[in-house]
């Protein structure tokens, strides 16, 4: 008998002749991966299809197998309190409710990361040499590999960005790559975030919350940690400051206590020790940016802004905006500030856009791709117009200007109503729409009521850049489609998320979670000191 044969998830029925406490172990995978489960073609990350554990799941998956539907229950209760009890909700249908936490987190081996950090680091500095050419002297579109017409119908092309010039040539300080993993196991870009990408405070804290839920689990696992994400953010926003700076005034600009992601603002603010501020906190005079403190005003050098371009600045953009500072353009313009991300960084994730920056790559970089795009066919192409029209039924057709998964039609499941509706906006605004094949997204086990069903994820690195490396965060935001057969992963679709786990290399000493089973049993205390940062006072806990 090979006492070294990875561990295989029994056909549904088949009894284990090892038992847990309350029932054979492995019971609540029961028909896991039953074949009439939708999608059934669909990668799984844990399994392969002959039902073997994949090598980097199998300690976990032996862990999770041991219990019972009691534990299951228990420990995905504990994590939802702790959630709300660090105030880590959202809004959903007018409702605040914790941000849903899948206690099954997702692992990616060292060698696998590897190549999606090179392939993330690669994009955003193609993109970066895109942005920086496309609002300078646009030698790309001269030369004929992108359409003139494609960034001049752009709405997201800031003619405003023109003329400002960052000091350290940064405009993309923080980026997130959303990565799919197709049928084969292929990871896929599916778009990019260059304006305001947000979700990184969901993967610290769903660490910091693992980590006391699930000790055990750590203790087990080389896992690279996370909680150092705004060191990173902090130096590359102290370096985007002009060079004759020597101590900068950075400060997180956020729209206030009612926006979705002021948890992150205010989380970021804190771990970095800096200001968060409103627009009212700040103006402009002689084109440069003050904050109003009670010892006075203070120059601002950096503003790390979590709000859009068009609230940015009443004199430039929306009059009638009061999230943002009049005048702040022109102090950019100046030199005397400098907005992160900057204004215009939009052009750069359209999703038109998107379906060009292949030809960014071996343009700017003269490299090969690293990570392919989801195949995309240009609905304002005459030929690929004809093959989407006659294909509709079979393709998922995008909006260029939708976000959070609204606006979507997945043409397998529309009506003939629906598609005929489609056909109709698609040809009135060939340059609003996108289609692609229908990607069976992987799946990774998910807590269920109480058993544990394939669910599909798709994965958000964060990237930093300050302006000499780009620092590519090991992990990233996982976010779970639960709705049965559902693909659309975003939390305003009933989606959820997972903590992702970069297991480090065997060869490395450092970079780990929890190296030694003492510091697992210390966190059930005090929680991952090194994760969290600063303990929050109950008043910032209200106020988050």
């Amino acid at each position: 008998m090979n006492n070294n044969a990875p561990p295989k998830l029994p056909p549904a029925g088949m009894r284990a002749r090892t038992s847990s406490r309350n029932g054979r172990a492995g019971a609540q995978f029961d028909g896991y991966l039953a074949k009439d489960r939708p999608h059934a073609g669909a990668y799984d990350e844990m399994f392969a299809e002959d039902g073997t554990v994949r090598p980097p799941y199998r300690a976990l998956y032996e862990s999770i197998a041991s219990y019972d539907a009691t534990d299951l229950t228990a420990r995905s209760a504990a994590l939802d309190r702790a959630l709300v009890d660090q105030g880590i909700t959202f809004s959903l249908s007018g409702q605040e409710r914790p941000f849903p936490l899948d206690l099954v987190p997702r692992v990616i081996t060292a060698a696998e990361w590897l190549k999606l950090e090179r392939g993330v680091a690669q994009r955003v500095r193609a993109l970066e040499a895109f942005l920086d050419d496309v609002y300078g002297d646009a030698q790309i579109l001269a030369d004929g590999v992108l359409p003139r017409r494609l960034i001049t119908s752009c709405s997201h092309f800031q003619r405003e960005a023109f003329g400002i010039n960052p000091p350290n040539g940064v405009r993309i300080h923080v980026a997130g790559v959303d990565l799919v993993r197709d049928e084969a196991g292929t990871f896929r870009v599916l778009e990019d975030n260059l304006r305001n990408p947000s979700g990184v405070s969901y993967v610290m804290e769903n660490r910091r919350t693992m980590a006391r839920v699930f000790p055990d689990l750590f203790a087990q696992h080389r896992v690279r940690p996370v909680g150092d994400y705004a060191s990173h953010l902090l130096r590359s926003l102290r370096a985007a400051a002009a060079a004759n700076v020597a101590d900068p005034m950075i400060v997180v600009l956020t729209p206030g206590i009612h926006n979705s992601a002021y948890f992150e603002h205010s989380l970021l603010a804190r771990l970095m020790g800096v200001e968060l501020v409103e627009g009212r906190d700040l103006f402009c005079r002689d084109n440069v940016v003050y904050l109003r403190t009670t010892e006075g005003e203070r120059p601002v050098d950096v503003i790390y802004r979590r709000i859009d371009d068009e609230f940015l600045d009443p004199v430039h953009y929306r009059p009638d905006s009061v999230l943002g500072i009049a005048g702040v353009l022109n102090a950019a313009r100046a030199g005397n500030v400098v907005i992160a991300n900057a204004v215009g960084n939009g052009v750069g994730d359209d999703k038109l856009v998107y379906t060009y920056v292949p030809d960014m790559v071996k343009y700017y970089l003269n490299e090969k791709p690293l990570l392919p795009n989801v195949d995309t066919f240009r609905c304002w192409l005459p030929d690929e117009l004809d093959f989407v029209l006659e294909r509709m039924d079979e393709l998922v057709v995008k909006p260029v200007e939708g976000s959070g998964g609204y606006g979507i039609v997945f043409g397998p499941d529309a009506s003939a109503k629906e598609l005929a509706d489609l056909r109709r906006k698609v040809k009135a605004d060939r340059r609003g729409w996108i289609a692609q094949p229908v990607v069976q997204l992987s799946t990774v086990p998910s807590k269920v009521d109480d058993k544990l069903a394939p669910r599909h994820v798709d994965l958000r690195p964060f990237a930093v850049n300050d302006g000499n490396f780009v620092f590519v965060l090991p992990g990233g935001l996982t976010r779970v489609a639960l709705p049965e057969g559902s693909l659309v992963v975003n939390s305003s679709q009933g989606g959820g998320s997972k903590d992702t786990w970069v297991l480090a290399s065997r060869s490395s000493s450092a970079e780990r979670e929890l190296a030694e089973p003492a510091l697992a049993e210390q966190s059930q205390l005090d929680g991952l000191a090194a994760e969290q940062g600063p303990e929050l006072t109950s008043a910032q806990q209200q106020q988050q």
